[in-house]
């Protein structure tokens, strides 16, 4: 114990190394970004939007899931564990997108995607966090999730790219084999658990325990509650963005490339962002962040329903990655600063089961909404959601 010590500064080299797997978590979920919505329709011949986004919600409720139990058992089975296990269920992903007979095997392939993200995803978020303590809380938030969200992006436009090139399958998801294989590899081999740092943290925080950590980092607590929130609403319009923007841009005659580098710009941005916005939670009010953040997204969403050209939904897609990198990992920085140490991973797990539900039910409510309406129906519903949920955050949280 005497030998653990806390910091960036002290632990760069594991931290480096789990960023460089959270890229490949991100790249996982990248395969899927740009070419999957255009799969269904050509090879699968459907044309619901609802069982269209079947796929997000599949993906969205095993992931929040995964994420809860994920937090539960960190400090039992151990954070690198988890990480490897998350691994192994990432494995068959790529073949079955590739070799997928049916739309029912890609719903498959995201039930294993969503337990693949919940399990790798959360142990490096909660690992880092243990890593660098109070101090630097929200820069190792930024520098994770810009790397998975960087990640997202590129690959979400390679794909694209890859696709309008040799076609939908099945070069596109080889690079999910690179992925998973060194995903596994690193963590199995080089990654060392964070338990110990926890303990130390914990022997010196002031902050209270949670008598009932579920409930009060769901709504209880006004700041936990605020926080979970607003991260499921976040989550709910990426799901829309994921699902039926490229459908929306393809509708306006947009080529594939186009529609690549309107849908990766938006988790590109969102990633670079955040090695700027992360450490600016460490300095700025949290809430100031969480609420313009919110606000600038909803705005966005709204003035989405008037775009017409190439270049204003790229200015868009810009505007909606920095308003969701100022919040996301101001999300992750504020929930560690509420929670005691020994808790942590249970309460993060408890905001991740929320966030990420926000893509099923953001799919689940735009896939109604736009087969009921339309398109532009669903993307102001999900403008007007986020407006409100901008206004919690300043009315509730302190």
């Amino acid at each position: 114990m005497s030998t653990v010590e806390l910091g960036l500064r002290n632990n760069w080299r594991q931290f480096a190394l789990l960023v460089v797997i959270n890229a490949f978590v991100g790249g996982m979920v990248g395969l899927e970004r740009t070419i999957l919505p255009q799969i269904a329709e050509a090879d699968f011949h459907i044309a619901s939007k609802t069982a269209i986004l079947s796929f997000i919600i599949v993906f969205g409720f095993t992931k929040a899931i995964t994420n809860y139990f994920t937090g539960l058992l960190a400090n039992k089975w151990g954070r690198k564990n988890l990480l490897v296990i998350g691994w192994l269920f990432a494995l068959p992903i790529p073949f079955i997108l590739i070799y997928a007979s049916s739309w029912n095997w890609v719903v498959l392939a995201n039930v294993l995607l969503g337990i693949n993200q919940g399990l790798t995803w959360s142990s490096t978020v909660v690992m880092k966090i243990d890593l660098v303590g109070e101090k630097n809380r929200g820069l190792a938030m930024g520098i994770n999730e810009s790397a998975g969200y960087l990640a997202v992006g590129l690959v979400a436009f390679l794909t694209g790219w890859i696709a309008a090139e040799y076609g939908l399958r099945p070069f596109p998801f080889y690079l999910g084999f690179v992925f998973a294989g060194l995903g596994l590899l690193g963590s199995w081999l080089l990654v060392r658990d964070t338990r110990h740092h926890v303990a130390k943290e914990a022997s010196d925080s002031a902050v209270p325990l949670l008598k009932n950590i579920f409930w009060q980092t769901t709504w209880q607590d006004h700041n936990l509650g605020s926080i979970s929130q607003a991260g499921l609403i976040n989550n709910l319009n990426d799901g829309m963005v994921w699902g039926l923007l490229p459908i929306l841009l393809a509708t306006k005659g947009f080529t594939l490339t186009q529609i690549g580098v309107v849908v990766a710009l938006y988790p590109g941005v969102w990633g670079v962002g955040q090695l700027f916005t992360g450490k600016m939670a460490d300095h700025l009010n949290k809430k100031a962040m969480l609420f313009w953040g919110m606000l600038l997204q909803g705005v966005v969403f709204l003035l989405m329903t008037r775009a017409s050209s190439y270049i204003e939904f790229i200015i868009l897609s810009v505007l909606l990655g920095v308003g969701t990198a100022v919040v996301y990992p101001t999300f992750l920085a504020a929930m560690a600063d509420y929670t005691h140490p020994q808790q942590r991973a249970a309460s993060i797990g408890v905001f991740r089961l929320w966030r990420d539900s926000g893509y099923a039910f953001g799919a689940i409510l735009t896939g109604l909404v736009a087969d009921t309406l339309d398109i532009n129906s669903s993307v102001v519903t999900i403008g007007v959601l986020t407006l409100l949920s901008a206004f919690i955050i300043l009315k509730r949280m302190s």
